[in-house]
């Protein structure tokens, strides 16, 4: 088995498939060590290539492990590094290089008849960890010294709103932009563990401004983005600093708030599941949602690429702390879930690895959405998409639900045309 190793970036390449290269150009025999590879011009799409060199020395190991893929660019040559991996334990590649997980995607034990509570109970700390405490960390450090004083709230002044504004956007550059970097820019990962083997900068695109995804990505999360998730902050804080709003506190109503912050999770799920079917209709669609399946490959930029007017509908849950008691720490949290956890369904592989980890990311369900575009309303935390029908675990039996569906609605249409004439 080659096993993955560090040194494979730093061997230098050469018209050999693999180095270090023996006299007769073929693989170093009994080597575990990782490698660098040249896919040669057989085809022009990086991915193809990818894939074409990954099955040559495959065959050349006996088809031990998965190699994941790192491209490397040298005196206009194209080469890849590889390194066996485990992905292929808990996973499968098709002929285009897509990933997939074997295990079909699980709806959350939350609500179901009957009653799991061991299922529930195993599944709580994945729940919290990582990203939904990691959120909690944001929202605190944001509140405790990074939010204006109640009296500077009291007045709307374009300084405070403006510190708040530049706040976030650098907190959305900073996190999405760590996890491109690493992920899409410096491709450290390779292709190990990620859903469609194209990287979106590889391919151009008239779709997008300038034919370039990332770019188009960037522009409408900066310019419409996070200015109208900073203008819902400043609106709560605002109505915070006046007291307009159940708002209490963590002495007075503790077991309330510690609810509530189990509870918005859920609760943004429940309310993108609802203006995710709103912006599916036909009209909202072409004119609005559009844009953002226009990523069918999303990256993390993606996250936010949106239509300004689903960035108005998506932040309007934000407004329950309106309706139900609250403090601006958990609306504070409840942003963070919404707007820097919108890149959770968005990063495009199923682990990040991490050291000799590999982290869950939660994105299959959401990519599988960009797939096939009327599958996965939501996330699977919330039941509605098996009760409406839209559920796509990833497996066979869920392609074959998905493709019935699709059918029958174009017999649907077909019936109306027919009735027309």
């Amino acid at each position: 088995m080659i096993e993955s190793n560090q040194r494979k970036l730093r061997q230098s390449v050469n018209p050999c498939y693999v180095l270090p290269c023996r006299a007769n150009g073929g693989p170093p025999g009994g080597n575990s060590q990782g490698w660098v590879g040249r896919t040669g011009e057989q085809s022009a799409d990086p991915a193809a290539k990818a894939v074409q060199a990954q099955g040559v020395l495959q065959r050349l190991y006996g088809g031990q492990g998965d190699l994941g893929a790192t491209r490397i660019t040298r005196q206009n040559e194209t080469f890849w590094a590889w390194s066996a991996m485990d992905n292929l334990k808990s996973g499968k590649r098709n002929k285009r290089g897509d990933y997939a997980p074997d295990a079909p995607l699980q709806v959350a034990p939350l609500i179901v008849w009957p009653p799991q509570p061991l299922a529930l109970l195993r599944w709580l700390p994945y729940y919290i960890l990582p990203w939904n405490g990691l959120f909690m960390v944001f929202a605190t450090v944001i509140w405790l010294w990074l939010t204006p004083s109640k009296a500077t709230l009291q007045t709307l002044d374009w300084h405070w709103i403006l510190f708040i504004l530049i706040r976030n956007g650098v907190l959305v550059f900073l996190f999405y932009g760590a996890l491109e970097l690493r992920l899409y820019i410096r491709r450290d990962q390779g292709n190990r563990f990620k859903f469609n083997a194209l990287f979106p900068a590889d391919k151009k695109s008239d779709v997008f401004m300038f034919g370039s995804q990332n770019t188009d990505n960037m522009i409408r999360s900066f310019g419409t983005g996070v200015p109208i998730w900073t203008a819902y902050e400043v609106g709560m804080l605002y109505a915070w600093a006046h007291g307009w709003g159940p708002w209490t506190t963590f002495d007075a109503h503790p077991w309330a708030l510690i609810g509530l912050f189990a509870f918005i999770p859920w609760f943004h799920e429940a309310h993108f599941y609802a203006i995710h079917r709103l912006i599916h209709t036909p009209l909202l669609y072409k004119w609005v949602h559009s844009v953002h399946h226009n990523s069918v490959n999303p990256s993390p930029w993606s996250s936010l690429s949106m239509h300004p007017v689903e960035h108005l509908l998506y932040w309007s849950d934000i407004l329950i702390h309106l309706v139900l008691p609250s403090h601006p720490l958990l609306m504070l949290y409840h942003l963070q879930v919404t707007g820097t956890g919108a890149v959770v369904g968005h990063v495009g592989f199923d682990k990040i690895e991490a050291g000799g980890a590999a982290i869950g990311s939660h994105a299959y369900a959401h990519y599988l959405h960009h797939k096939h575009f009327e599958v996965n309303y939501s996330d699977g935390m919330v039941p509605f998409d098996r009760w409406f029908g839209s559920w796509h675990d990833g497996s066979p039996e869920g392609e074959a639900r998905m493709e019935a569906r699709y059918q029958r609605k174009v017999a649907r249409a077909n019936a109306k045309t027919v009735s027309r004439r």
